[in-house]
């Protein structure tokens, strides 16, 4: 069973831009299912820790290569 969609290795395959994309996306997503535990319609409560995980991985990710420990992929890919 896969617990998260977004695993490290998926994530270095990724653009700077992408990665930045996906962070919306996952705040996005934190702030509904918080706002949908907050009025007790969120059946799956694990899927907030699972939210958040995933968050900080991407987040972690940015500031690595922000800060030269991790290489930047190219904005363009070979097809």
């Amino acid at each position: 069973m896969k617990r998260s969609e977004y695993s490290a290795h998926d994530l270095r395959e990724r653009t700077d831009k992408e990665l930045l994309s996906v962070e919306r996306q996952l705040k996005d997503d934190l702030f509904k299912l918080r706002l949908e535990r907050a009025t007790n319609q969120l059946e799956n409560v694990a899927k907030v820790k699972t939210a958040k995980r995933d968050l900080a991985r991407v987040k972690t990710l940015i500031t690595a290569r922000t800060k030269g420990f991790e290489p930047s992929k190219p904005d363009y890919r070979e097809e």
